[in-house]
């Protein structure tokens, strides 16, 4: 419940409506519980003593009752429903808003899968807990406590008769939501897991299919959807016992009634009336408990999902602004220094991926990075946009420790070419403008020259207001990766890092980019991350980087003088002979005679 009390604050904004809800809802209560009494005045009044105007002015009177109940039933559902999906709203944009705050750690700990469950699933949950409350749950312990006053208003006798039983009965009731919450709960988690698998498969589908693993993936999420059916039948089993166990305590109330009640109206302690009052506020009494049971999986749902929610929007970003944090300025030239930088990701004390990194890249120069997969090239250039923290040393640029500067103003002067090319369903156009939306046309375009984007988009259909599928899905990968560098390009960056992104490029293609940049020499820093050596040769400095370590620095000649590595990586990749990027448009050349 201290989560959803801490949910609580969703409600405020649309307190007005809330509470009109529940004004509704307790006229609706005092008319529901006048009924009896009417009924009771009937037959004691009326009938007993042959009274027709009684008996019809009465009987008007419930009928003019039940109108208005409906009435405001009405009411109360329209509002309720209006405060539920408001509030369901303001959920997944916070949710939404905080997801986007994460720091690449925060995102790494909470999957993708786990995420969307919390977006829909949870949201949605919560809302029927908004509804429910304002509605039915509500209204229920509303009409027990008014029936139970009735009830000792038209026979404290009897009434205490029947209380150890309605004590027992609501023992039971708080017996079995108890116990439903931690089940829901697991369902949830087994929810996440399914939509874990899920979005996994959709998002590898093509890998599955070039692997032919479509069974054994069949076989995973037949086995996360079992797990999640399982819990579900068990949550809904136990929930399917507690109703007809509750209407066994609501039989033999009537029992007690009847028995207790009968013998004192033969004793003329009660008239046939006040027995039939008494039974009408006892059903009263008892269909709240009945109703709150079945709702029971809504609250208990609800209340589990307001666990998972909570735990994304109290979630701290483990990247963020320090007190006072000074913004980079504009002119800032672009100098990048890693002092003593050491890094290890969370819960890995022992295994860390980057040591005592010294490294200084001057303002307009280009330094490549080279290593085997594994030796901590994306991690060292994800520490400058600081997507990550450093765990040991500092990060500079210009001269100011990243740790006390403002986070977007860092991004605002970096472009990131990712390794896994990220694009957006829309236009061309809208995809090289992400990070510029008003950049002018001539801009846009010049911006996919230089990334070699420019004759394939001409090509297209509608060249830039040509469609972009679902992740890129009608553009090979060169493509692809062509117009994220256009992409960071047109954001005209200060420091630009290229995290292995010509990957899917020819080597020739490769060439007229380097070439293209090499033109912008001087107007942005460089950092190129790269497993093939023909991209790094025409770099100002190569650092090779082996088990997080610094292990060679300098020019390709000055390495292929004083590095072994470095010069078994080059023998490995092209050996003796021509210039790589040479040797390679020479062979497309032949090739394409």
């Amino acid at each position: 419940m201290n989560h959803a009390r801490k949910l609580a604050s969703f409600v405020k904004p649309y307190w007005k409506r809330a509470l009109a809800a529940l004004a509704l809802l307790t006229g609706l209560v005092f008319m529901d519980l006048s009924i009896p009494r009417l009924i009771q005045r009937i037959i004691d009044q009326g009938i007993k003593a042959h009274d027709q105007s009684i008996v019809i002015h009465t009987a008007l009177l419930m009928l003019g009752i039940s109108a208005l109940s409906a009435l405001f039933a009405v009411g109360n559902n329209i509002l309720s429903v209006q405060v539920g999906e408001s509030v369901a709203r303001d959920l997944r944009d916070a949710l939404f808003v905080k997801i986007q705050a994460f720091s690449y750690a925060n995102l790494d700990r909470l999957q993708t899968g786990q995420l969307m469950v919390r977006l829909t699933s949870d949201t949605s949950a919560l809302q029927r807990l908004t509804q429910v409350s304002l509605r039915i749950g509500t209204r229920a312990p509303l009409l027990m406590v008014g029936s139970l006053i009735l009830m000792v208003n038209t026979s404290s006798r009897l009434a205490l008769t029947l209380l150890p039983l309605l004590l027992v009965t609501s023992g039971i009731i708080v017996f079995f939501i108890l116990k439903t919450e931690p089940l829901f709960r697991s369902a949830q988690r087994k929810l996440d897991r399914l939509n874990t698998v899920l979005q996994e498969n959709i998002a590898g589908a093509h890998l599955v299919k070039a692997f032919v693993r479509a069974d054994f993936e069949a076989q995973r999420f037949e086995s996360a959807n079992q797990a999640y059916t399982r819990n579900s039948i068990r949550v809904m089993q136990f929930m399917s016992s507690m109703s007809p166990a509750l209407t066994i305590f609501v039989n033999i109330g009537m029992m007690i009634v009847i028995w207790a009640g009968g013998l004192q109206a033969i004793r003329g302690e009660l008239t046939v009336g006040q027995i039939v009052a008494f039974t009408n506020y006892l059903l009263t009494t008892m269909t709240p408990l009945i109703m709150m049971t079945r709702l029971s999986n809504v609250w208990a749902g609800g209340i589990a999902s307001a666990r998972r929610v909570n735990e994304v929007l109290e979630t701290v970003p483990q990247v963020q602004d320090v007190p006072g944090a000074l913004g980079l300025p504009d002119q800032a030239p672009g100098r990048v220094v890693f002092d003593h930088v050491g890094f290890h990701y969370d819960g890995n004390h022992n295994l860390p991926v980057l040591e005592d990194i010294d490294l200084v890249v001057e303002p307009g120069q280009t330094v490549a990075i080279l290593g085997a997969t594994g030796a901590g090239k994306s991690t060292l250039v994800n520490l400058v946009p600081r997507f990550y923290d450093s765990s040991a040393g500092r990060v500079l640029i210009d001269g100011f420790d990243i740790r006390q500067l403002q986070h977007d103003s860092i991004l605002e002067q970096i472009a990131i070419v990712p390794q896994e090319t990220v694009l957006f369903s829309g236009t061309l156009r809208d995809n090289i403008c992400y990070g510029r939306p008003h950049a002018s046309h001539a801009e846009m375009v010049a911006a996919a020259k230089a990334a070699q984007a420019h004759d394939f988009i001409m090509q297209m259909p509608q060249a830039y207001d040509s469609h972009v599928e679902q992740r890129g899905a009608n553009l090979s990968g060169g493509q692809k990766q062509r117009i994220a560098i256009a992409r960071a390009l047109l954001t005209r960056p200060k420091i630009l890092i290229l995290d292995d992104s010509t990957s899917s490029v020819d080597v020739e293609t490769e060439t007229k980019i380097q070439d293209a940049l090499a033109a912008q020499m001087g107007q942005h820093t460089s950092l190129v991350v790269a497993q093939r050596i023909s991209t790094v040769l025409k770099a100002d400095k190569i650092v090779v980087i082996d088990r997080g370590h610094i292990v060679a620095e300098g020019t390709h000649p000055e390495l292929m003088r004083s590095s072994p590595i470095y010069r078994e990586i080059y023998e490995s990749q092209l050996g003796d002979g021509p210039h790589p990027a040479e040797a390679a448009s020479s062979a497309l050349r032949s090739a394409d005679v």
